[in-house]
């Protein structure tokens, strides 16, 4: 039984990307654990709570930075992996292969997920969470400024579909799953401060893309999608800007 682990506990955490964590975890159907993958774990802090939950597996916690594991060894109880997602295997069939907000930045994923969901023994899950967002305003506003011949460049930093539609991967799961749980939930994120949603991309698609930039071109690139952010997410008359943000959910059980 899983009574004991309650998700509204854990909303006391108020950082937005943690909410579809947890959302995840909550609806992931599993008793007892013997074997627990983290992918994508970064510093650990969902790891943790995957220990906490299912308090008697054997939990690792698996990432391709080093720097990430390095803050993540803080917490005891949990094995740390370094690996790259892509070509990862589990040591032995896994009852839940978990991963929240990193399969996004992998390509292939028809060939990815089935392989994922061979990482899951019989009766044991793969729960994964992506942003879809590619296809909502922040996103598409950037798609076009960097079609632009000034930015074009900056193409190659830029993945148009990196997460695609819930009926495909149902399709590559189907064959091997008893069961299939897949949906969508679009988030809407209150937020505070000066270019709130600029920052919030800062810190995700954003990445691969100033890393192409020098000081000036950046400071050029990012006040020219600043302003475009600033005209398709206006502040709200309190001062506060909302971000619908929309994220893809698949839970299969393996047959």
């Amino acid at each position: 039984m899983i009574s004991t682990w309650d998700p509204t506990l854990y909303l006391r955490f108020t950082d937005h990307r943690l909410r579809p964590a947890l959302d995840l975890m909550a609806r992931v159907p599993l008793g007892e654990a013997r074997s627990i993958y983290d992918l994508g774990c970064g510093t650990g802090n969902v790891t943790r709570l995957l220990a906490e939950r299912w308090a008697n597996a054997h939990v690792t916690g698996v990432d391709a930075s080093s720097d990430m594991l390095r803050k993540a060894k803080a917490f005891t109880g949990i094995a740390w992996q370094q690996a790259d997602l892509a070509t990862w295997f589990a040591d032995s069939p896994s009852d839940l292969v978990y991963s929240n907000a990193a399969f996004h930045w992998l390509d292939d994923h028809h060939i990815l997920f089935p392989h994922l969901f061979k990482q899951v023994g019989s009766g044991g899950f793969l729960a994964v969470q992506m942003p879809r967002q590619h296809v909502m305003p922040s996103h598409q506003i950037l798609f076009e400024l960097v079609r632009h011949p000034e930015w074009s460049f900056l193409a190659r930093a830029i993945r148009e579909i990196p997460v695609h539609e819930a009926r495909s991967y149902y399709e590559w799961l189907a064959p091997d799953a008893r069961a299939l749980d897949i949906w969508e939930t679009e988030y809407l994120h209150v937020l505070e401060g000066d270019m709130p949603v600029l920052n919030w991309f800062a810190g995700s698609i954003l990445r691969p893309v100033l890393d192409c930039l020098d000081g000036a071109r950046e400071k050029d690139f990012l006040r020219v999608y600043g302003e475009r952010l600033s005209a398709a997410y206006p502040a709200q008359p309190n001062g506060k800007t909302l971000l619908p943000f929309l994220r893809l959910f698949i839970i299969a059980q393996k047959k």
